[in-house]
């Protein structure tokens, strides 16, 4: 494996950590939000610690954990339905994968490129969050980051994969 292979790679598997820590942090948040409207409701509103952007947090969080996992796990999840696949050679089981991390490919560059635009027009505009008011433009820079990723990850093993299908006897 290349050095820059293990660099995005050693990446990839630092995200998937990040991805860990924002579902303990969502699990954190709807715990706490839980047991904040709980009290409110049995002190009759004497004792308030309920808090806004609950709900934004948890949002945000489950974006980040699904789309950090995703480069990690882009090769390593595939569902394969053995009753479709299990008279193909190995080859066209090969092109079959190869075709799957090109469509990855494709589809989270196309997700990079829309979230490039939606940075630079909530840079410009001003956007922020509902509640919180965080700028969106640094959600959409952590999103774009993500999403370049997977990018990345899926283009390499798209080539691999291509090494794959040229080895492979018909």
């Amino acid at each position: 494996m290349s050095g820059f292979a293990r660099l995005v790679d050693a990446i990839c598997r630092g995200m998937l950590w990040i991805s860990a820590m924002m579902l303990t942090a969502m699990m954190l948040v709807v715990l706490a939000d839980v047991i904040t409207r709980a009290l409110f409701r049995l002190t009759d509103g004497s004792f308030d610690l309920t808090f806004n952007g609950g709900i934004e947090l948890v949002r945000f969080a489950l974006l980040f954990a699904i789309l950090y996992a995703l480069p990690w796990c882009v090769d390593r999840s595939q569902v394969v339905v053995d009753l479709f696949t299990e008279n193909l050679s190995d080859r066209s089981k090969a092109v079959l994968d190869t075709l799957c991390f090109a469509g990855y490919t494709l589809l989270a560059l196309g997700m990079s490129i829309r979230f490039w635009h939606a940075v630079e027009s909530s840079h410009f505009s001003g956007e922020t969050t509902q509640d919180l008011m965080f700028p969106m433009s640094y959600i959409f820079v952590a999103t774009l980051i993500g999403t370049a990723m997977l990018a990345l990850r899926s283009l390499m093993l798209t080539g691999s994969q291509i090494g794959k299908v040229m080895g492979c006897k018909a």
